[in-house]
């Protein structure tokens, strides 16, 4: 396993596809992510009335930052968080009456905080279920701005959307955050957000935008971290290399610290401006690291674990109970199937070493849960999976690709 193409970053293409259909002219994307959760984003655009082109290796945006131009719309998001969470605010910026709706998956995940801070800004939002949750309709008649304070604690991509709203605002927006989890791919919108024309200051726990609007660019998709965390992963454990290009040290992608992690487990980790290569050593160490920051590979170092010389304890994870399922409990309840030791508390997992044993792994349907149990998988033949295709929603290549890149 040597250099390891990665598809383009779900968290970066869903903001890119928000911002230029938000920004004055058309965009170019370049390698953006094609899987279900971003094609299930560009349909909810197309819904809504904006123009997107999807063509291999390159997407066209043309912007509207007038907002939508359909005067209704009824928009399906999918599972995707990202279109379930930004896709109401980019509509709500506009003028319309719009639905939106979700898997039975994404309904049962948290909205309250968003959707009472657009509240608080003045739109009309109701939901049609279950307070908090999809389905929910918006009456849009723009948003004037001003100040709101959000609780982040369980998910940053509700202080994104908030923040790709300013620009589109009237007079701006001002957001006061109490409890912020993920706050790298907070950094990742901040930049995105400038090379569109925005200009998001930060003062501590203070994020104020200005209503600048957004100009239309070529952007360039960089390789998702979160997926790159496997094939790191898997080379840690195997003793092998992999080397991810375009994934170094401008990276904007705050997952990119799992390879820390790897070093601090005793992998060799370099990291370069070109990309960033993991080589096992044929060790692995136990640890206790705090994941708060990269959770969403908490279910990659949870599957690598049972093979670390000593207990590995994730901390600070409690947000993970509330993702496509209870990733937390999902990884403890996989890993006793295999036969390892495992302990859980509200916001941490304890792993202990041991042999794994094969087993069926059930996913949840979470593309992460699959992907993360292919690891174990390299060392333990004969585990399987009860969903193995979920992996759809950000690599829908992923089999074929793992096949491949482990080939001697």
């Amino acid at each position: 396993m040597t250099v390891i193409d990665i598809p383009g970053s779900k968290s970066v293409t869903a903001r890119a596809l928000f911002l230029a259909a938000a920004a004055e002219g058309t965009t170019t994307l370049v390698r953006p992510l094609a899987s279900d959760d971003t094609e299930g984003f560009a349909e909810g655009l197309a819904a809504l009335g904006y123009e997107v082109e999807r063509a291999p290796g390159a997407w066209r945006v043309r912007g509207r930052p007038a907002g939508p131009a359909a005067a209704s719309a009824d928009v399906y998001c999918r599972d995707g968080a990202t279109t379930a969470r930004f896709l109401p605010v980019l509509a709500a910026a506009g003028h319309g009456d719009f639905r939106f709706d979700a898997s039975a998956q994404m309904r049962r995940r948290p909205l309250a905080p968003l959707a009472e801070a657009l509240r608080t800004l003045g739109v009309d939002l109701r939901h049609e279920g279950a307070e908090g949750h999809h389905p929910l309709r918006i009456a849009a008649r723009g948003v004037k701005g001003g100040a709101v304070t959000l609780d982040a604690g369980q998910s940053s991509q509700y202080l994104t959307a908030l923040l790709m709203l300013g620009p589109l605002t009237a007079e701006g927006l001002s957001v006061t955050v109490t409890d912020l989890v993920s706050e790298p791919y907070v950094g990742i919108t901040l930049a995105m957000m400038r090379s569109f024309g925005a200009r998001p200051t930060r003062a501590g726990d203070v994020f104020t935008v200005p209503p600048t609007g957004y100009r239309a660019t070529t952007y360039a998709v960089e390789p998702d971290a979160s997926t790159a965390s496997y094939f790191f992963a898997a080379a840690a454990l195997t003793g092998r290399e992999a080397t991810v290009p375009g994934l170094g040290t401008g990276a904007l992608q705050g997952d990119l610290g799992f390879v820390d992690v790897l070093r601090r487990m005793g992998a060799d980790v370099a990291v370069t401006p070109d990309g960033t290569t993991v080589r096992g050593t044929g060790r692995l160490h136990g640890l206790t690291v705090n994941m708060r920051d990269i959770s969403d590979t908490m279910p990659t170092l949870a599957a690598l674990a049972p093979y670390a010389d000593g207990p590995v304890r994730i901390e600070d994870v409690a947000n993970t109970r509330v993702k496509e399922c209870d990733r937390l409990e999902v990884c403890a309840g996989n890993l006793r199937r295999l036969g390892i030791t495992v302990t859980t508390g509200p916001d941490h997992i304890e792993i202990h070493p041991g042999t794994p044993r094969p087993a069926e792994i059930i996913t949840h349907g979470d593309h992460r849960i699959v992907m993360s149990f292919a690891v174990t998988g390299l060392r333990t033949p004969g585990i399987s999976f009860d969903d193995p295709g979920c992996v759809r929603k950000t690599f829908p290549g992923f089999h074929a690709h793992w096949e491949n890149a482990l080939r001697p």
